[in-house]
């Protein structure tokens, strides 16, 4: 069964950085592309970014700049590095794999870990 396990989210003031883990089962880690999702209140689950296996990098628009996503092979991480945070990047945030035009998540999404950006 895959696994994804996400962690390092909490509270933090605006401008403020929080770096989150993705822990992933090895089989998915060494072929996929892996993505970091985030779902706020009241809205649909967004990507906003992505790293293929070969550490090619995707960002949403909102997030340029300001995010870093990286991973680690040997320890079968994903790492999203969230600097210079807004109120508007509280959300439940996520990793899966991406898939299709619409980039669902081909895995059953983990518990995801909550950030909050508030003074």
């Amino acid at each position: 069964q895959a696994q994804l396990v996400e962690s390092g989210g909490g509270l933090v003031q605006p401008g403020g950085s929080l770096r989150l883990s993705c822990a992933a089962s090895g089989n998915i880690f060494r072929v996929y592309t892996m993505g970091w999702y985030r779902q706020a209140p009241g809205n649909q689950r967004e990507l906003v970014a992505s790293i293929t296996k070969g550490s090619s990098t995707n960002y949403a628009d909102s997030v340029k700049g300001r995010f870093t996503i990286s991973r680690d092979n040997a320890k079968n991480t994903v790492y999203l590095q969230m600097n210079s945070l807004k109120p508007e990047d509280t959300a439940v945030y996520y990793c899966n794999v991406p898939v299709g035009p619409s980039n669902s998540g081909f895995y059953p999404w983990g518990q995801g870990t909550q950030v909050t950006v508030s003074s």
